[in-house]
Protein backbone atom coordinates (compact mmCIF):
# COMPACT_ATOMS: atom_id res chain seq x y z
CA UNK A 1 0.00 0.00 0.00
CA UNK A 2 1.11 3.63 -1.09
CA UNK A 3 2.04 6.21 1.30
CA UNK A 4 0.64 9.74 1.86
CA UNK A 5 4.17 11.45 -0.02
CA UNK A 6 2.71 10.11 -3.37
CA UNK A 7 -0.23 11.17 -5.63
CA UNK A 8 -1.52 9.22 -8.56
CA UNK A 9 -3.50 9.74 -11.40
CA UNK A 10 -5.56 7.36 -13.66
CA UNK A 11 -5.73 9.32 -16.61
CA UNK A 12 -2.97 11.80 -17.91
CA UNK A 13 -4.85 14.44 -20.29
CA UNK A 14 -4.62 18.16 -19.95
CA UNK A 15 -6.42 18.35 -16.74
CA UNK A 16 -4.41 16.20 -15.18
CA UNK A 17 -1.55 17.84 -16.77
CA UNK A 18 -2.64 21.03 -15.11
CA UNK A 19 -2.85 19.35 -11.51
CA UNK A 20 0.88 17.72 -11.77
CA UNK A 21 1.97 21.27 -13.24
CA UNK A 22 0.68 23.00 -10.44
CA UNK A 23 2.22 20.34 -7.86
CA UNK A 24 5.32 20.16 -8.88
CA UNK A 25 6.15 23.99 -9.23
CA UNK A 26 4.69 24.64 -6.09
CA UNK A 27 6.54 21.76 -4.76
CA UNK A 28 3.73 20.08 -3.12
CA UNK A 29 4.82 16.79 -4.66
CA UNK A 30 8.47 16.08 -6.42
CA UNK A 31 8.37 14.25 -9.77
CA UNK A 32 9.54 10.69 -8.58
CA UNK A 33 6.06 10.83 -5.75
CA UNK A 34 3.36 11.45 -8.74
CA UNK A 35 2.00 8.24 -10.41
CA UNK A 36 0.29 8.50 -13.83
CA UNK A 37 -1.63 5.74 -15.82
CA UNK A 38 -2.09 6.96 -19.15
CA UNK A 39 -3.05 4.54 -22.25
CA UNK A 40 -1.44 6.43 -24.92
CA UNK A 41 2.13 5.50 -25.37
CA UNK A 42 2.44 8.65 -26.76
CA UNK A 43 1.18 10.93 -24.20
CA UNK A 44 3.16 8.56 -21.33
CA UNK A 45 6.28 9.50 -23.40
CA UNK A 46 5.15 13.62 -23.25
CA UNK A 47 4.66 13.81 -19.02
CA UNK A 48 8.22 11.82 -18.94
CA UNK A 49 9.69 13.77 -20.95
CA UNK A 50 8.09 16.91 -19.47
CA UNK A 51 7.38 16.38 -16.07
CA UNK A 52 9.79 13.29 -15.08
CA UNK A 53 6.66 11.67 -13.59
CA UNK A 54 6.17 7.70 -13.04
CA UNK A 55 3.74 6.59 -16.22
CA UNK A 56 2.06 3.21 -16.54
CA UNK A 57 -0.26 1.73 -19.04
CA UNK A 58 -2.47 -0.04 -16.45
CA UNK A 59 -3.88 1.11 -13.57
CA UNK A 60 -2.66 -1.67 -10.62
CA UNK A 61 0.46 0.56 -9.84
CA UNK A 62 -1.23 3.66 -8.71
CA UNK A 63 -4.05 2.13 -6.81
CA UNK A 64 -0.66 -0.01 -4.71
CA UNK A 65 1.94 3.25 -4.61
CA UNK A 66 -0.54 5.71 -3.76
CA UNK A 67 -3.11 6.69 -1.09
CA UNK A 68 -4.37 9.59 -2.93
CA UNK A 69 -5.39 8.78 -6.11
CA UNK A 70 -6.97 11.61 -8.98
CA UNK A 71 -9.73 9.91 -11.18
CA UNK A 72 -9.12 12.11 -14.58
CA UNK A 73 -10.44 10.42 -17.37
CA UNK A 74 -13.79 11.12 -19.17
CA UNK A 75 -17.13 10.73 -17.52
CA UNK A 76 -18.45 8.54 -20.70
CA UNK A 77 -15.15 5.63 -19.38
CA UNK A 78 -15.46 6.27 -15.20
CA UNK A 79 -18.00 2.85 -15.17
CA UNK A 80 -15.53 1.25 -16.54
CA UNK A 81 -12.52 2.42 -14.71
CA UNK A 82 -14.27 1.85 -11.50
CA UNK A 83 -15.40 -1.52 -12.32
CA UNK A 84 -11.62 -2.19 -13.23
CA UNK A 85 -9.76 -0.94 -9.98
CA UNK A 86 -12.77 -2.00 -7.08
CA UNK A 87 -10.59 -4.85 -6.23
CA UNK A 88 -7.58 -2.79 -5.80
CA UNK A 89 -9.49 0.52 -3.67
CA UNK A 90 -9.33 0.51 0.45
CA UNK A 91 -10.37 2.56 3.06
CA UNK A 92 -6.76 4.13 3.47
CA UNK A 93 -7.54 5.63 -0.62
CA UNK A 94 -8.23 9.37 -0.45
CA UNK A 95 -10.20 9.08 -4.23
CA UNK A 96 -10.49 12.21 -5.52
CA UNK A 97 -12.61 12.52 -9.13
CA UNK A 98 -12.46 15.56 -11.59
CA UNK A 99 -15.04 13.83 -13.78
CA UNK A 100 -18.45 16.41 -14.76
CA UNK A 101 -21.71 15.57 -13.66
CA UNK A 102 -21.59 12.25 -11.98
CA UNK A 103 -22.50 12.31 -8.27
CA UNK A 104 -20.66 10.93 -5.45
CA UNK A 105 -22.97 8.01 -5.69
CA UNK A 106 -22.00 6.89 -9.17
CA UNK A 107 -18.52 5.97 -7.39
CA UNK A 108 -19.69 4.43 -4.40
CA UNK A 109 -21.91 2.14 -6.56
CA UNK A 110 -19.19 1.45 -9.37
CA UNK A 111 -16.51 0.24 -6.57
CA UNK A 112 -19.65 -1.78 -4.61
CA UNK A 113 -18.94 -0.22 -1.28
CA UNK A 114 -19.83 2.18 1.07
CA UNK A 115 -17.21 2.80 3.14
CA UNK A 116 -14.88 4.93 0.62
CA UNK A 117 -13.57 8.41 1.32
CA UNK A 118 -14.46 10.08 -2.05
CA UNK A 119 -14.36 13.90 -2.66
CA UNK A 120 -16.19 15.04 -6.20
CA UNK A 121 -14.36 18.37 -7.97
CA UNK A 122 -15.72 20.28 -10.40
CA UNK A 123 -12.91 22.43 -11.83
CA UNK A 124 -12.61 24.69 -15.10
CA UNK A 125 -10.54 25.01 -17.89
CA UNK A 126 -8.73 28.28 -16.83
CA UNK A 127 -6.61 25.61 -14.37
CA UNK A 128 -4.81 24.74 -17.64
CA UNK A 129 -2.87 28.11 -17.00
CA UNK A 130 -3.06 27.90 -13.27
CA UNK A 131 -6.01 29.95 -13.04
CA UNK A 132 -8.63 27.60 -12.29
CA UNK A 133 -11.77 27.88 -9.89
CA UNK A 134 -12.76 24.89 -8.24
CA UNK A 135 -16.11 23.36 -6.14
CA UNK A 136 -15.16 19.71 -4.60
CA UNK A 137 -17.07 17.96 -1.95
CA UNK A 138 -16.94 14.97 0.34
CA UNK A 139 -18.64 12.09 0.96
CA UNK A 140 -19.40 10.92 4.68
CA UNK A 141 -16.21 8.96 4.53
CA UNK A 142 -14.12 11.83 3.39
CA UNK A 143 -12.66 13.57 7.07
CA UNK A 144 -12.09 17.59 7.41
CA UNK A 145 -8.36 16.48 6.30
CA UNK A 146 -9.31 14.91 3.38
CA UNK A 147 -10.81 18.14 2.23
CA UNK A 148 -8.39 20.51 3.04
CA UNK A 149 -5.81 18.26 1.50
CA UNK A 150 -7.83 18.20 -1.58
CA UNK A 151 -8.29 21.79 -1.52
CA UNK A 152 -4.59 22.32 -1.50
CA UNK A 153 -3.90 20.34 -4.22
CA UNK A 154 -6.64 22.55 -6.09
CA UNK A 155 -4.90 26.02 -4.57
CA UNK A 156 -2.16 24.84 -6.54
CA UNK A 157 -3.94 25.69 -10.38
CA UNK A 158 -6.27 28.38 -8.99
CA UNK A 159 -8.92 28.48 -6.20
CA UNK A 160 -11.13 26.37 -4.82
CA UNK A 161 -14.04 26.15 -2.32
CA UNK A 162 -15.28 23.48 -0.11
CA UNK A 163 -19.35 23.13 -0.83
CA UNK A 164 -22.11 20.67 0.19
CA UNK A 165 -22.96 18.23 -3.15
CA UNK A 166 -25.94 19.97 -3.76
CA UNK A 167 -23.96 23.26 -4.39
CA UNK A 168 -22.09 21.76 -7.51
CA UNK A 169 -24.57 22.34 -9.64
CA UNK A 170 -24.33 25.45 -9.15
CA UNK A 171 -20.76 25.96 -9.41
CA UNK A 172 -21.05 24.24 -12.80
CA UNK A 173 -23.76 26.34 -14.15
CA UNK A 174 -21.34 29.32 -12.77
CA UNK A 175 -17.47 28.48 -12.89
CA UNK A 176 -17.64 25.60 -14.59
CA UNK A 177 -19.12 26.51 -18.05
CA UNK A 178 -18.28 30.08 -17.18
CA UNK A 179 -14.96 30.51 -19.26
CA UNK A 180 -17.35 29.62 -22.12
CA UNK A 181 -19.47 33.29 -21.22
CA UNK A 182 -16.67 35.02 -20.76
CA UNK A 183 -14.97 34.20 -24.18
CA UNK A 184 -17.98 35.07 -26.00
CA UNK A 185 -17.65 38.04 -24.16
CA UNK A 186 -14.51 38.69 -25.03
CA UNK A 187 -15.06 37.53 -28.96
CA UNK A 188 -18.47 40.18 -29.13
CA UNK A 189 -15.57 42.56 -27.49
CA UNK A 190 -12.90 42.19 -30.23
CA UNK A 191 -15.49 42.45 -32.85
CA UNK A 192 -17.02 45.67 -31.47
CA UNK A 193 -13.43 47.01 -32.20
CA UNK A 194 -13.09 46.01 -35.68
CA UNK A 195 -16.43 47.33 -36.05
CA UNK A 196 -14.97 50.58 -35.10
CA UNK A 197 -12.12 50.40 -37.59
CA UNK A 198 -9.54 49.32 -35.68
CA UNK A 199 -7.72 46.25 -36.78
CA UNK A 200 -8.13 42.52 -35.96
CA UNK A 201 -4.55 42.38 -33.86
CA UNK A 202 -4.85 46.10 -32.41
CA UNK A 203 -8.54 45.06 -31.38
CA UNK A 204 -7.50 41.81 -30.01
CA UNK A 205 -4.82 43.51 -27.82
CA UNK A 206 -6.73 46.67 -26.28
CA UNK A 207 -10.07 43.45 -25.57
CA UNK A 208 -8.06 40.91 -24.04
CA UNK A 209 -5.89 43.78 -21.62
CA UNK A 210 -8.89 45.46 -21.12
CA UNK A 211 -10.72 42.41 -19.58
CA UNK A 212 -7.80 41.10 -17.99
CA UNK A 213 -6.89 44.29 -16.32
CA UNK A 214 -10.22 44.72 -14.94
CA UNK A 215 -10.48 41.25 -13.49
CA UNK A 216 -7.20 42.26 -11.86
CA UNK A 217 -8.75 45.52 -10.59
CA UNK A 218 -11.45 44.12 -9.21
CA UNK A 219 -9.82 41.47 -7.60
CA UNK A 220 -7.41 43.12 -6.11
CA UNK A 221 -9.39 46.85 -5.19
CA UNK A 222 -12.23 44.56 -2.90
CA UNK A 223 -14.62 47.14 -4.43
CA UNK A 224 -17.85 46.21 -5.40
CA UNK A 225 -18.30 45.49 -8.89
CA UNK A 226 -20.97 48.50 -8.99
CA UNK A 227 -18.65 50.59 -7.42
CA UNK A 228 -15.65 50.08 -9.79
CA UNK A 229 -18.44 50.84 -12.46
CA UNK A 230 -19.50 53.92 -11.08
CA UNK A 231 -15.58 55.38 -11.42
CA UNK A 232 -15.51 55.16 -15.45
CA UNK A 233 -19.12 56.59 -15.53
CA UNK A 234 -19.23 60.19 -15.87
CA UNK A 235 -22.07 62.22 -16.33
CA UNK A 236 -23.34 62.70 -20.15
CA UNK A 237 -20.19 60.68 -21.22
CA UNK A 238 -19.60 57.78 -23.54
CA UNK A 239 -19.76 54.76 -20.55
CA UNK A 240 -22.90 55.67 -19.52
CA UNK A 241 -24.26 55.82 -23.24
CA UNK A 242 -22.90 52.22 -23.74
CA UNK A 243 -24.46 51.46 -20.31
CA UNK A 244 -27.80 52.37 -21.31
CA UNK A 245 -27.35 50.23 -24.55
CA UNK A 246 -26.21 47.14 -22.20
CA UNK A 247 -29.35 47.74 -19.58
CA UNK A 248 -31.92 48.28 -22.12
CA UNK A 249 -31.11 45.22 -23.85
CA UNK A 250 -31.27 43.21 -20.80
CA UNK A 251 -27.53 42.20 -20.48
CA UNK A 252 -27.68 41.00 -16.75
CA UNK A 253 -30.77 39.58 -17.18
CA UNK A 254 -29.62 37.49 -19.97
CA UNK A 255 -26.23 36.45 -18.35
CA UNK A 256 -27.96 34.94 -15.40
CA UNK A 257 -30.76 33.43 -17.50
CA UNK A 258 -27.65 31.69 -19.10
CA UNK A 259 -26.16 30.53 -15.90
CA UNK A 260 -29.42 29.13 -15.05
CA UNK A 261 -29.70 27.09 -17.52
CA UNK A 262 -26.58 25.39 -17.24
CA UNK A 263 -26.97 24.82 -13.68
CA UNK A 264 -30.92 23.07 -14.76
CA UNK A 265 -29.07 20.87 -17.24
CA UNK A 266 -25.92 19.80 -14.94
CA UNK A 267 -29.37 18.52 -12.49
CA UNK A 268 -30.54 17.06 -15.42
CA UNK A 269 -27.32 15.06 -16.39
CA UNK A 270 -26.81 14.30 -12.85
CA UNK A 271 -30.31 12.04 -13.09
CA UNK A 272 -29.45 10.67 -16.20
Amino acid sequence: MGNTNTIGFIGGGQMAEALIRGILESGLYTAETVFVTEPSQKRRNYMTENYGVQVFADNTPVWNSCKTVILAVKPQIMGLVLCSSKEHVSTEHLIITIAAGLPISFYENGFERNDCRIIRVMPNTPALVLEGASGLSGNKNASKNDLLRCEEILNKIGKAVILDESALDAVTGLSGSGPAYVFTFAEAMIDAGIKAGLPRPTAETLALQTIAGSVKLLMESKKHPAELRAMVTSPGGTTIAAQHVLERSGFKGILMDAVEAAVNRSKELGKS
